[in-house]
């Protein structure tokens, strides 16, 4: 890793990596999105908050939607256009997690086809895989960001009773295989260790005891950071400091939802977390810092619209229609990470 004189002056550089939750694709989210030509343009869903996944030098999204090909669909069983992958590594996604509830909509073909498109686009993906050599070529997965070294691990509690009926594979949350992923990232010289995982109860505001049991498995496994989504609504976040080693590692147990269709009070809008890692000198990498910012999910009002994503300071951008749905998910929100996050505050 090259220092510039500044960064060798205070003997450490600092990378910035952003989480967001659960990229969806219900059946209006498509309908809104093609055109007369029959493409699919989601340019203005993410405008608001592009600079902040662009300015990141990692940026990961949970693809909860198989590239499963025509007929695209929406709730229950998710296929969408390929254009959604395009524009999520456009706007300044760096990886998408793929292991999630949903990853076998489509079958074993859907999560195959997922797999395929997304290498051919050249963005990084981890959690599904074509076969059991694919997994074992590439997993855990290392990503190289301005010279730090990531494992990026990412499961799933279950795949909506869907078994996959060939050679595909999906990471489940199983915690032997869970320690020996950690142990082969740790062997092949990770900094950092992130586990993505898509876990928790649905519409549920606070973990259950199985995410808290599992997060306490996964720091003494000596994880970075644990980043959880599936709940569709935001759960809190902490920071936790090893007493004796000093060690810090981030846990959040949902971002929510990052883009969707869904209604309910909560699941309106998610969070985005920004994490800062310090990388010394002397080789050492450490978790420096982590804050999070609100946004909202506006619906479209009329056949030329579409859905755009409002961060919570961007009120006045609101359409008025929209305005008590905004307050709502935002006051929640707010209340919830105000009184249960642990060293995680809103970014300034």
């Amino acid at each position: 890793m090259l220092f510039s004189l500044l960064e060798l002056l205070a003997g450490e550089k600092i990378i910035d990596l952003t989480f967001v939750g659960d990229a969806m694709q219900h059946g209006p989210q498509i309908r809104a999105a093609q055109r007369t030509d029959g493409s699919y343009d989601y340019s203005p869903c993410f405008s608001l908050i592009a600079n902040d996944i662009a300015d990141a030098d990692f940026a990961l999204v949970n693809l909860e939607c198989p590239l499963g090909g025509k007929p695209y669909s929406g709730y229950p069983c998710f296929s969408a256009p390929d254009e959604f992958a395009n524009h999520l590594q456009r706007v300044g996604f760096d990886f998408v997690a793929t292991a999630n509830n949903h990853c076998l909509d489509r079958r074993d073909a859907g999560l195959k086809r997922t797999i395929q498109y997304l290498d051919r686009i050249k963005m990084p993906h981890a959690g599904t895989y074509i076969d059991a050599n694919a997994r074992e070529a590439l997993c855990p997965h290392i990503v190289d960001i301005d010279g730090v070294k990531m494992a990026v691990l990412c499961y799933t509690y279950g795949t909506n009773g869907i078994r996959a009926q060939g050679k595909v594979v999906v990471d489940y949350i199983n915690r032997e295989k869970m320690a020996a992923d950690i142990a082969h990232a740790r062997d092949a010289e990770a900094d950092l260790i992130c586990v993505v995982l898509h876990w928790g109860t649905e519409y549920q505001l606070l973990p259950e005891k199985s995410q808290t049991n599992l997060a306490d498995f996964l720091v003494n496994q000596g994880v970075d950071l644990i980043i959880g989504s599936h709940p569709h609504v935001v759960q809190p976040m902490e920071i936790r400091v090893n007493s004796e080693t000093g060690k810090r590692s981030l846990i959040v147990y949902s971002l929510g939802n990052f883009i969707s269709n869904q209604n309910g009070a909560d699941s309106r809008g998610g969070a985005m977390v920004k994490v800062r890692i310090s990388y010394s000198i002397f080789g050492k990498t450490s978790l420096k810092d982590a804050s999070y910012r609100l946004f909202f999910c506006q619906k479209p009002k009329g056949k030329s619209d579409n859905y755009i994503l409002i961060p919570q300071e961007c009120e006045q951008m609101v359409r008025p229609d929209s305005q008590a749905a905004f307050k709502r998910f935002m006051s929640r929100a707010t209340e919830i990470f105000n009184k249960h996050n642990v060293n995680v505050p809103c970014a300034e």
